[in-house]
């Protein structure tokens, strides 16, 4: 299994010069309406900078021309000044710069005084965020983890994840202690309503798959809506294609989230993620001598951190529910 220190960069990161200056007045967002109504759908890229498959499937979908038959359809480049730091040579540099801009989206961040380079974009990027009826948030891993799909905690947010059909694995958490993510924000998290939002990690950061995992989410979500016919997306013609899903889903309710209590945190094997451990208390870490156990059978192991640091999530826990 490829080290996920020394993993190679097989992709390349696109130009999105050409859609700084967009169509809405907000830099690196187009928006793109049709006359019949529908629903208003955000495509999210570079939440962090060195996420490139987001950015991959947004200009993918720009240069096919595609278009909304009905509804709303929006493409945001979020965090550009970091992806404009992107250096394959060391690609974990440009996550952020100041700090992470998923761990931003509460009131007391975004009406606060407190300046930083992620949070002025925020900021900017919010009335997007705050009129979309649909968001998916594209993102990526360091470990070569399987694609999943984090839905939050509301039953609407499950039931889009598996309208999609792809991810197989499919997340029901409730975010960070660090902060709140962008689809925890608002009411895209309240219990009641109708604003939906759903992060896809697509895979390891830099392999070829996980920029097709991109593409792929998005047009089964606007297939799904239908908001573009089949035909344009390569059932027929040269477009991209989506390729037949023969996993089954599986649903995974977080119960726990292993905090590191010092420096000298180590998991007892290479995890990867998703890894299911079969018997309750196996001992899966070791945090400054104290044996980490798994609570129950058949617990799943959900991106365990890769530099483990006291104070800060080692892992999430979770038991399969569907």
């Amino acid at each position: 299994m490829t080290d996920p220190l020394f993993a190679p960069v097989e992709l390349s990161p696109p130009d999105i010069a050409p859609y700084r200056r967009g169509n809405t007045g907000i830099d690196h967002v187009t928006s793109l309406s049709a006359e019949e109504p529908g629903p208003h759908v955000v495509l999210n890229a570079l939440v962090h900078g060195n996420e490139l498959c987001g950015a991959i499937a947004l200009d993918a979908l720009l240069r096919m021309g595609l278009r909304p038959r009905r509804g709303r359809l929006t493409f945001v480049f979020a965090n550009t000044a970091a992806y404009a730091a992107f250096d394959r040579q060391n690609p974990y540099a440009s996550r952020y710069l100041d700090e992470d801009f998923n761990r931003l989206w509460s009131p007391d961040q975004l009406d606060g005084r407190r300046d930083s380079v992620e949070l002025r974009r925020a900021r900017v990027l919010r009335p997007v965020y705050d009129s979309a009826d649909l968001l998916l948030d594209l993102h990526s891993m360091t470990a070569d983890t399987a694609p999943l799909t984090l839905c939050g905690r509301t039953t609407r947010g499950r039931d889009l994840a598996l309208g999609l059909g792809y991810p197989a694995w499919i997340v029901a958490d409730g975010g960070h202690a660090g902060g709140k993510r962008l689809i925890d924000y608002g009411s895209f998290a309240e219990a009641e309503g109708s604003r939906t939002a759903i992060l896809v990690e697509c895979g390891q950061h830099w392999r070829t798959e996980t920029a097709t995992v991109a593409l792929e989410s998005c047009l089964r979500l606007l297939l799904g809506l239908e908001m573009i016919d089949s035909d344009m997306i390569g059932r027929q013609g040269n477009g991209p294609r989506l390729r037949p899903r023969t996993d089954s889903q599986r649903v995974v309710e977080v119960t726990d989230a292993v905090t590191a209590s010092s420096e000298r945190f180590r998991f007892t094997a290479p995890f990867v993620g998703m890894e299911v451990i079969g018997r309750a208390g196996t001992v899966i870490g070791w945090d400054d001598g104290r044996a980490v156990l798994t609570p129950y059978d058949d617990c799943v192991l959900i991106m365990p951190a890769r530099r483990v640091k006291s104070g800060q999530t080692a892992v999430r826990l979770g038991r399969i529910v569907g």
